[in-house]
């Protein structure tokens, strides 16, 4: 089911940036996953509402940075410093209740927005 909608995917090279957007936020909790072919889906960075609050997967962590618009009711990931491994398919969701890592405490999810990164 396809309750939120992801933007701003494409093809880097190794080093480059890139942002990706989410929306509608809500007043919630919005977390973003990745997951690569034959891959598990793996935990990226969550931001609380209204925002003051960031968690980021070890993997990314000084690396990427989660904001958001409460205006716009849109969530940003900026990503830095790509690399090959972060080649995914990346999804945000919104939480309804549970660890914020968790994909079951997630209840509404986006498409996912294809990134790929070339050495």
């Amino acid at each position: 089911q396809v309750q939120l909608v992801e933007s701003g995917g494409g093809l880097v090279q190794a080093g480059a940036s890139l942002t990706l957007s989410c929306a509608p936020s809500g007043r919630t909790t919005i977390a973003w996953f990745r997951q690569a072919p034959g891959k598990g889906r793996e935990f990226v960075a969550a931001i609380s509402w209204p925002g003051t609050k960031t968690k980021y997967g070890s993997s990314v962590k000084g690396r990427f940075a989660v904001s958001r618009d409460n205006i716009k009711e849109t969530v940003a990931l900026q990503m830095n410093a790509l690399r090959p491994e972060d080649t995914a398919t990346y999804y945000c969701a919104a939480l309804i209740g549970g660890d914020y890592d968790a994909e079951s405490s997630y209840g509404y999810w986006g498409q996912g927005a294809q990134v790929t990164v070339s050495s």
